[in-house]
């Protein structure tokens, strides 16, 4: 099935099977390897990528219900919240393996974009199942926190 989406501000074509996931078509079809395979059943939130704005696992997405989407991957995150996060996740030295900090990224994106001023409630909310193997949450919360305050001014 040849499906086209817009991947990273791209138009992209992709001749795959209907049900592969869009994980194994950013990762094998078009190369994109910053988004990681954790667990394949959408419980550890290492495959977050945005699909139109929102994030969604791409482990459990399905290629033929993307037609025409909008895609965003860690690799194509721009723009004044992209650059708020990725300058508290240095300050904080958030990442320790580094594993899921594409989807930490991507996650906490998503939440900055449509509440700068998150609670701890609201942080622990849009983050669950995302896993931290390292368990670096203190320090994701606190990048959070002060990305946030950054987009505030």
């Amino acid at each position: 099935m040849k499906v086209t989406l817009n991947v990273n501000n791209q138009d992209r074509a992709v001749d795959v099977d209907p049900d592969t996931p869009l994980l194994w078509v950013l990762r094998d079809e078009l190369r994109l390897t910053g988004t990681k395979f954790g667990c394949g059943i959408a419980q550890c939130g290492a495959c977050t990528v945005h699909v139109n704005g929102r994030p969604r696992r791409a482990c459990v997405t399905p290629i033929a219900s993307l037609e025409g989407a909008a895609v965003t991957t860690v690799e194509g995150l721009e723009g004044e919240t992209a650059q708020a996060v990725q300058d508290a996740w240095a300050e904080f030295d958030t990442p320790q393996c580094g594993y899921c900090q594409s989807g930490q990224v991507m996650t906490a994106a998503a939440l900055l974009s449509v509440n700068p001023a998150p609670t701890d409630k609201e942080i622990d909310e849009s983050f669950a199942g995302n896993i931290c193997r390292c368990a670096t949450y203190v320090r994701i919360r606190k990048a959070v926190k002060a990305a946030g305050k950054k987009l505030e001014g």
